[in-house]
């Protein structure tokens, strides 16, 4: 399996080029050169596949044999869900009035994200024991102006990494800019290769050090530094696994020709969820797609109306992890519903980096509006949703969740038909106890969380005044120092 730019300017790359690259050097996202197709029997043999065996065979389509065995995908991937707490790793609840819920959440940082970017980590761990390297990975965390922000990512790299001995990770944290159980969640791991910053400033000025430390492409290389964010193939590679197995939990039969259809609703910021539900529509699986997404709706105009532009700021909303400006994996959707047309996606790219707006051309818009249905929320509704839910069902959504469940209730109280619908739940209520008391409702908080707080913490400071370049290049050469003296 090849990967090419969705710009079609770089050479194609494997599976191992696209997981440590990232971007492409043209600028684009990976995409796979040629997508299998699923007939109606492979579909059928996977039906009763756990979400575990379903992420395999998947892998196992993206990744050649020659670069992981089938023996070893299986060991890397049973690796990647063993610290998970549900039996079954990805959980369905059936509720009621038709509304399926998919809890994605189940590991150990609550938040879906351990699914991907666990399975990732295994990857890279087995390419780096085969070059006999290390790599550091740099993430830095958004911070807004309330303190919900999600914290999810980091939280998730981190414990993705563990037991991970060629993986460094530096996360510099928004000090006050996360919730009290984010912060927690990352302070508290004191691992030797997990380093944490907590640091005093806006996001514009916490981008300030990781754009000048990954400027200079020879440290970068020196120091073998790289980041793990929403736009690697890997996470999204994965994240075709949640499609698939709503599909195979929700469908009525699969005796019938042609197959059901199920309606997906995606929940989604930078769209890498939803990138992976167009992927698997067009490999054969018969879902409808729906986005859902909260005020900050780049995606939704660009649905309905083909506006793919930026809006004067970023909005702070309860589902703190979707208040994204710029969705990058709309990208990949572009390229693949062009028919793969790169020079067309490239041109539509870069006058939106350009001029920070776009009008999709109509060909384009026309397919995109047919794959994907779109509804954005405020959170008046998404708190409305929590509490709905909480009275229907004794149910805790939490306010990421209740987006995709609010496009379900539009949609049952319009009597709009449609086929059964799935709502993927990106994560547990309990990270989210300032949202749960907004809907009205009592948090319910587990045990292992509430330990936190009696936790020892570290955490370095990155003070106003101090010269963060400086602290972050200071720790990557450390920790190459380390790296040498270890060896």
């Amino acid at each position: 399996m090849w990967y090419v730019s969705t710009r079609g300017m770089a050479p194609r790359v494997d599976f191992e080029g696209a997981l440590f690259s990232g971007y492409a050097p043209d600028g684009g996202l990976y995409m796979p050169e040629e997508l299998p197709q699923l007939d109606r029997e492979t579909l059928r043999q996977w039906s009763t596949l756990s979400y575990p065996d379903l992420v395999k065979e998947l892998c196992a389509l993206f990744i050649g044999p020659q670069l992981i065995s089938r023996d070893d995908l299986t060991g890397l991937i049973d690796r990647a869900f063993s610290r998970f707490r549900h039996k079954e790793v990805v959980h369905l609840s059936r509720l009621r009035n038709g509304l399926n819920v998919l809890e994605l959440w189940h590991g150990v940082t609550y938040a879906f994200k351990d699914l991907s970017l666990g399975c990732t980590a295994q990857f890279l761990q087995r390419f780096l024991e085969k070059r006999k390297q290390r790599v550091t990975v740099v993430r830095r965390l958004p911070p807004s102006s309330h303190p919900g922000t999600s914290g999810d990512t980091g939280s998730a790299a981190i414990e993705s990494v563990h037991g991970a001995k060629n993986v460094d990770i530096i996360v510099l944290l928004p000090k006050g800019h996360c919730t009290r159980i984010q912060e927690l969640q990352m302070t508290t791991v004191l691992r030797e290769n997990v380093h944490v910053f907590g640091v005093e400033g806006n996001s514009d000025e916490l981008d300030e050090p990781i754009k000048a430390v990954f400027a200079d492409v020879a440290f970068v290389k020196k120091h073998n530094l790289m980041s793990l964010n929403s736009i690697n193939w890997s996470r999204v590679l994965v994240q075709m696994a949640h499609h698939f197995f709503a599909y195979f939990r929700c469908a009525p039969s699969l005796d019938t020709d042609p197959l059901p259809a199920v309606e997906v609703v995606v929940p989604t910021g930078a769209a890498g969820n939803l990138a992976a539900g167009c992927i698997a529509q067009k490999m054969g699986l018969p879902i409808h797609l729906a986005v859902a997404v909260n005020c900050n709706d780049i995606i939704h105009r660009t649905v309905q109306r083909g506006d793919f532009s930026l809006s004067r700021a970023v909005k702070p909303t309860l589902a703190s992890a979707m208040d994204i400006q710029v969705p990058y994996n709309m990208e990949r959707i572009f390229w693949l519903l062009s028919g793969s047309d790169s020079q067309g996606t490239r041109a539509l790219m870069e006058q939106f980096e350009r001029t920070q707006s776009v009008s999709l051309p109509e060909e384009l818009h026309s397919k995109l509006s047919e794959a994907v249905a779109s509804e954005s929320v405020s959170d008046e509704t998404i708190t409305q949703t929590m509490s709905r839910c909480w009275e229907e069902n004794w149910y805790l959504l939490c306010p990421h969740s209740a987006v995709a469940v609010s496009y379900h209730y539009q949609q049952t109280d319009r009597q709009q038909p449609s086929p059964p619908r799935c709502c993927l739940a990106p994560a547990s209520a309990a990270k989210f106890p300032e949202a749960v008391l907004a809907a009205g409702l009592t948090p319910e908080i587990p045990p292992e969380i509430l330990a936190l707080e009696s936790k020892e913490a570290r955490c370095a400071a990155m003070r106003k005044g101090d010269d963060w370049t400086l602290m972050l290049r200071d720790t990557i050469e450390k920790l190459s120092r380390q790296r040498v003296i270890s060896s």
